[in-house]
């Protein structure tokens, strides 16, 4: 695809679940920005300010129309990663408002760890909930009653989908809990199970979204009273005297200053919302190819006796380990052919090393980017190892 034309033939990129590559569109609204109106947002009023302004505001907004919410319910603020969004959200809860924290077995890191934290500093249990074999979560086996529940509706392993996800929300407000979405792995590739949701809020991450390094967090505007900020400072205040301040969330139009602190990174922030944009943008031709790459990969894998495959079926993320080799070794010599995969258990090593008793794993993820002769060549190789 042209828009990855510095991609040389010879590379072959399958680690997107990490971070994406970024389209062309995406890397020159970056440039843009740095060469035609570097600015400060929200505090000035020359040209360049009103400028990056505006497209920061269009980025927030495209970002609501990419899931289908509205701006009366829902705000968008910007943070780091997924990991920062989850853990400035958990830290900021008033205490006493639940009963248990709840997050499932297959979580990266990023909720896993940050909900034993909470459990810890609210005085609370933490329980587990099994995710299925299809992602999805038997609603009928767990109590949701009073309970923070933190869980991802795509998984970064093998890319199974929380089915069930509205289902789950809809069930967890019933019962007066609150429901956070970790949607880092979901939002490339299948930002369809998000759109409409009710969810409280949804993290995830621009980088694995075919945009720059930078975390985003949509809001539901009813969780506002539940916050008690905490984490402060600049660009977060209308005023401020000696011994107390006036947030600027407390106005509609500025809410998304309640999680805004300090200056903010207003170039990647408007080429995040230029990824949307080309995200959009891609035709039948373009999902038909990630999609029959994704699935003569999956067949090839299956196929092999050797291969320990932990999809169920396709998908562009595919985790797995062959008998009798070292994955990390794997690695490195699919590295010394231009292939570059991840190795190991992927922020989620509860799940695969203490769960499942998996040695350290491979995995192959990709998008837009890939070409067939990079499945060619990624399928060669392997024959040619396996023997």
């Amino acid at each position: 695809m042209s828009d990855f034309d510095y991609l040389a033939a010879d590379d072959i990129y399958l680690d997107s679940a990490c971070q994406s590559l970024r389209p062309r569109p995406v890397i020159d609204a970056l440039n843009r920005y740095y060469t035609e109106h570097n600015s400060c947002g929200e505090r000035v009023k020359y040209a360049w300010g009103r400028k990056t302004d505006e497209l920061v505001e269009d980025t927030r907004d495209a970002l609501l129309k990419f899931l289908k919410l509205k701006s009366r319910d829902y705000f968008v603020s910007f943070t780091l990663n997924t990991t920062y969004g989850i853990n400035l959200l958990l830290q900021q809860l008033k205490p006493g408002l639940f009963k248990k924290v709840m997050t499932s077995d297959i979580e990266h890191n990023s909720p896993f760890l940050a909900t034993m934290t909470f459990a810890k500093k609210a005085g609370i249990p933490r329980e587990l909930m099994i995710r299925e074999r299809d992602g999805s979560i038997n609603l009928s086996n767990y109590d949701f009653k009073k309970a923070l529940v933190v869980v991802n509706c795509a998984s970064n392993i093998d890319g199974r989908k929380l089915l069930n996800l509205k289902d789950l929300v809809k069930t967890v407000h019933k019962q007066g809990g609150v429901i956070i979405i970790d949607a880092a792995q979901a939002m490339a590739h299948s930002s369809d199970i998000l759109e409409k949701t009710e969810a409280d809020a949804i993290c995830g991450s621009a980088h694995k979204v075919y945009g720059p390094s930078l975390g985003f967090m949509i809001v539901r505007r009813d969780l506002l009273p539940k916050i008690e900020t905490s984490f402060i400072g600049g660009g977060m205040v209308d005023d401020v005297d000696k011994e107390k301040y006036q947030l600027s969330a407390e106005s509609p139009n500025h809410v998304y200053t309640k999680f805004e602190s300090g200056l903010q990174a207003w170039g990647e922030i408007i080429a995040f919302g230029e990824s949307l944009k080309w995200l959009e943008k891609r035709t039948k031709a373009d999902k038909k190819n990630l999609a029959d790459c994704s699935q003569r990969l999956f067949d090839f894998l299956k196929s092999q006796p050797r291969v320990h495959l932990l999809n169920e079926e396709a998908n562009p993320t595919m985790s797995f380990y062959i008998d009798g080799l070292d994955s990390h070794m794997l690695g490195q010599a699919l590295s010394n052919e231009g292939i570059m995969a991840r190795t190991g258990y992927f922020c989620v090593h509860y799940y695969l090393d203490h769960v499942r008793h998996y040695p350290p794993l491979i995995r192959f993820s990709f998008g837009y980017h890939i070409r067939p002769s990079d499945i060619d060549k990624t399928i060669n190789v392997l024959e040619r190892i396996l023997g």
